[in-house]
């Protein structure tokens, strides 16, 4: 949310973010109010803020307290798609007066995004493993914004049917992904892809199709 603020043009307003908040480098001067999940709220209250904007996973007993504070809080929900994303972008947008801005921002996010599906037209689709987390091993699953993405870039992803997004090693190996994409979530990275080169059946391995994708913009992604 902090990035998108600042892509609208409103990051001179941004008085508090939480200690993730680190793009763009301007944010990292912004005064720490929290975590993802738990903020402090009288140092919110000492920012005198006009609008508190919180997450989905934001402690609800916090929200509730800054409401009864008298303070508007806005809460934003996990993207599950690109279309929900770019809603969100809009609406955040009015909230801060930059709709405009936000819908400029958008149609330059669409006309990207449709290139990449024209580009891949009716070419074959190669299967996908996307890697959240290593211990335990996680991916996206379907309805999320990353199962999304993989779509529209003209891929299948493996773990579209899963009910849960832990996965093991061995139903990877068994569905054998062409390719295989880790984010860089708190883990290393580099060091996950070596595990994976151990598997030399696996397509993705073959082929040297494992790629590293960055958290900020694979997990915490703006329109752009």
């Amino acid at each position: 949310i902090t990035e998108k603020l600042f892509l609208l043009g409103a990051g001179d307003r941004v008085v508090g973010v939480t200690v993730y908040c680190v793009k763009p480098p301007e944010a990292k001067s912004k005064e720490k109010v929290g975590n993802v999940t738990h903020v402090n709220v009288e140092k919110i209250m000492r920012l005198k803020p006009d609008l508190v904007l919180a997450t989905s996973l934001t402690d609800v007993r916090l929200v509730k307290k800054l409401r009864r504070a008298q303070i508007r809080v806005e809460t934003f929900s996990e993207p599950r798609s690109f279309e929900e994303l770019n809603g969100q972008f809009v609406r955040l947008g009015v909230m801060v007066g930059k709709e405009d801005e936000a819908r400029r921002v958008i149609g330059q996010a669409e006309a990207r995004v449709r290139a990449v599906s024209d580009r891949v037209g009716d070419q074959r689709r190669p299967r996908v493993f996307c890697q959240i987390g290593a211990h335990p091993l996680f991916t996206a699953v379907g309805g999320t914004l990353l199962d999304d993405l993989i779509h529209r870039a003209g891929g299948i992803n493996i773990a579209g049917a899963a009910k849960a997004g832990f996965y093991s090693r061995e139903e990877v190996i068994r569905q054998d992904p062409e390719v295989i994409m880790i984010v860089t979530m708190g883990m290393a990275a580099e060091k996950e892809r070596g595990v994976w080169r151990r598997f030399k059946g696996v397509g993705a391995v073959r082929q040297g199709r494992i790629f590293i994708l960055d958290a900020y913009r694979t997990c915490s992604p703006t329109p752009l």
